[in-house]
């Protein structure tokens, strides 16, 4: 018969000789019992839910597809946002009156709208084109120069330079007189054009009859601004425009340009006056 051994105390353990039993893993019922709440957990939200959402799903469908009331879906554990005007549709199946007002004024376009886009819209008179009329060339003015103190002499073209020359038959005349025109370098100066369509010019500061090469160095070289003449009454002074300070003079009865100021001698040979052509 065997022996009966009772069980040792487990407050002591090592103490009596008895040891825990290792062929099962520690904590194996708590995990078991932490589980099964969890399942029971679970189950009674999924069967919560769906009590809750069968009587939204019964009364849809006794409406045959129309459209829950606030009061019908109170119940719902699951609220859903209102659907906007533009997509609702009414128990008929058409749009709502709203979309369709708010679609209208995209789709309409106003008679302003239309007017402007017409392509054949009168102009306004501001933007009808218009045509400039033509401005009138100025006369071409004839004018012969006279030296302020020799009267008897003028400027005369003999052999290509301009000279101060007293005024003897036809030939004489002509070649003592020029056309004034506006300055090439600058429209508020002048420019004396011959009789045979040459410009005077200055070149190493000596006046000459030459053909316009088109240059903007000839053009600065035939033209000359007339100021006031402080030795004369009405007489001029011609400066030069690409020498500022510097006037045609005759010296040796022979024109040239020349610096101008106080310390010049024979202030007078730089005086002119501009008559009628002698032509």
């Amino acid at each position: 018969m065997p022996d009966n051994k009772s069980r040792p105390s487990q407050e002591q353990p090592w103490e009596n000789g008895w040891a825990p039993d290792t062929s099962r893993a520690p904590g194996t019922r708590r995990l078991w019992l932490a589980g099964g709440l969890a399942v029971a957990t679970i189950v009674a939200c999924v069967t919560a839910i769906a009590l809750n959402d069968k009587p939204v799903d019964d009364k849809s469908g006794a409406r045959q597809g129309q459209p829950l009331s606030d009061e019908e879906t109170e119940g719902g554990l699951i609220s859903f946002a209102t659907p906007s005007a533009s997509g609702s549709t009414t128990p008929t199946g058409k749009k709502s009156t709203s979309a369709s007002a708010s679609a209208s004024p995209k789709t309409s376009s106003s008679p302003e709208a239309q007017g402007s886009s017409t392509p054949h819209a009168p102009a306004s008179p501001a933007a009808s084109p218009t045509t400039k009329p033509s401005t009138p060339k100025p006369a071409a003015t004839q004018r012969s120069v006279r030296s302020v103190n020799y009267p008897d002499r003028y400027w005369h073209v003999s052999g290509g330079l301009v000279k101060l020359d007293q005024v003897g038959g036809s030939e004489s005349r002509e070649d003592s007189t020029f056309t004034v025109v506006k300055g090439l370098a600058d429209s508020s100066c002048s420019t004396f054009v011959t009789a045979d369509g040459k410009y005077l010019r200055h070149r190493d500061f000596v006046l000459r009859a030459e053909r316009n090469d088109g240059s903007t160095l000839f053009k600065q070289d035939a033209t000359f601004c007339a100021v006031p003449s402080s030795y004369s009454s009405g007489a001029v002074m011609l400066e030069s425009v690409n020498y500022p300070g510097r006037f045609l003079r005759h010296k040796n009865f022979a024109l040239r340009l020349d610096a101008y100021g106080y310390g010049s001698n024979h202030r007078e040979d730089f005086s002119f006056n501009l008559v009628d052509g002698l032509a």
